[in-house]
């Protein structure tokens, strides 16, 4: 069975037309979305669940709501997880649709990558402890295997000791029979042109503050969830973060949040388009046009595609 896939950019409106997709095949949605995966993080990622009632039928979905926040999910664990998750739709003869937009969560499942549980390394961080983050990068990039594929890996000194930790670990030790499904996919990008982008971006970014983010950041806090801990997830939780433990006014907040979110579009795109160049064929859809018509146009060519495959 083949895997229908749907990436694109933040606010291109990719989970409604996944779950119609869903709807009509009888399929079910895996988000391929790094932080959808965790519990009570749900404006700031924009989950949206309402979307996956479909006709006054709920779509199963799968990946989101698995981990608590505060928690440091990885590509391993989403790799892990997805396999699992494809495996059981699949032995149901359900359609399994991928949908998100973690362009590195994403190429590592329809890629197979051979990935290896990394465990935290004690006397690493004692020798890293005293260097500060300009060695710390140096060293990173002097890892011969190191792609600087996630510019999170440079956010903040936490994340780049973990890299480096990471890296170490690769280097001395080799993946040995990890059990990764054969996927064939289908892949549909949505895309819409930069300024109407943008024009999203701010408008949901403003409807997401009046629906209550800054309120779900005070709660998970107030919750136990350390500050320091949202601020490792970035974006929302970065700076709403920032301005409730009164770092930043409420207008700086906002202004660096959309700087950052059109910034984090940009290498969404970038990202798919070094997939095409690295051999996956994306077809790329109209995010302007009606949402039937790209549920549409994809339904006919997939069904195309499969049955050219399995001969009707």
């Amino acid at each position: 069975m083949r895997l229908l896939v749907i990436v694109g950019p933040t606010a291109t409106g990719k989970t409604a037309v996944a779950t119609r997709v869903a709807a009509r095949l009888g399929g079910e949605v895996i988000s391929g979305d790094s932080r959808q995966v965790y519990r009570g993080m749900d404006i700031g990622t924009g989950k949206d669940l309402s979307e996956y009632i479909v006709d006054g039928v709920e779509i199963p979905y799968h990946l989101i709501d698995i981990a608590p926040t505060g928690y440091k999910y990885n590509l391993y664990m989403f790799q892990r997880d997805f396999n699992a998750v494809y495996s059981d739709i699949v032995s149901r003869g359900k359609q399994p649709i991928l949908c998100g937009g973690t362009g590195l969560y994403i190429e590592a499942v329809l890629g197979g990558y051979q990935l290896l549980e990394v465990p935290v390394n004690e006397a690493l961080r004692k020798e890293l402890e005293n260097m500060d983050n300009e060695r710390l990068k140096a060293r990173l990039l002097g890892y011969p295997n190191y792609k600087p594929h996630n510019i999170t890996d440079f956010a903040n000194r936490r994340r780049l000791v973990r890299a480096i930790e990471i890296e170490d670990y690769y280097a001395n030790n080799v993946a040995h029979g990890v059990d990764v499904p054969e996927i064939e996919p289908v892949i549909y990008g949505i895309d819409i042109p930069r300024d109407l982008r943008r024009e999203r971006i701010t408008a949901r970014l403003d409807r997401r503050l009046d629906e209550g983010m800054v309120d779900e950041v005070r709660g998970l806090i107030a919750g136990g969830v350390k500050p320091e801990d949202l601020i490792y997830y970035g974006l929302e939780y970065k700076y709403v973060t920032q301005y409730v433990t009164g770092e930043l006014e409420f207008a700086e907040m906002r202004r660096l949040l959309e700087i950052s979110i059109h910034q984090f579009a940009k290498r969404q795109m970038t990202w798919f388009r070094g997939m095409e160049r690295r051999g996956y064929k994306i077809e790329w859809i109209d995010g302007t046009s009606d949402v039937e018509e790209r549920v549409n146009q994809i339904l006919e060519n997939f069904l195309k595609k499969s049955a050219e495959t399995f001969g009707g």
